[in-house]
């Protein structure tokens, strides 16, 4: 792993009543290289700004994990080099969902993980919205 990655654990455990399988873990450190800072992921897309045409929350997620992968590729890496999310949903029925979807892009990845429930997201059709960083060592 390129990171140290402090005390990890996967959601199964923390939550087994959720069915989730995410892989986290209590903290990151990252030595050098160069920090890819994202802004906050919606389900659209990257090279026009529109929206998918889906209101359901786990199709939602697989469009802004697949920007979150694309921008980090972009910038000369890969998600093995992401350090955390912070995971902003509008309803909490759609948590598991969500997370799910989430579990699959972070597999053997470990990234430290913040998950809040808001009232609402800068557009009322999106249901989740994802902040990320990721250290792509030199």
């Amino acid at each position: 792993m390129v990171h140290k990655r402090i005390r990890k654990f996967n959601t199964k455990d923390t939550y087994p009543e959720q069915k989730l399988n995410n892989d986290l873990c209590q903290a990151v450190v990252t030595e050098g290289g160069k920090t890819v800072w994202l802004r906050g992921q919606c389900p659209q897309n990257l090279d026009d700004g529109v929206n998918i045409e889906s209101s359901d929350p786990a199709e939602q997620t697989h469009k802004v994990m697949q920007n979150i992968k694309q921008l980090i590729e972009e910038a000369g890496g890969s998600m093995s080099h992401l350090v955390k999310i912070v995971v902003y949903i509008t309803d909490i029925k759609n948590r598991e969902a969500i997370y799910r979807v989430i579990g699959q892009y972070v597999k053997d990845v470990y990234p430290v993980s913040t998950g809040l429930v808001v009232e609402r997201l800068a557009r009322p059709e999106w249901l989740v919205e994802i902040d990320a960083t990721a250290v792509i060592p030199k």
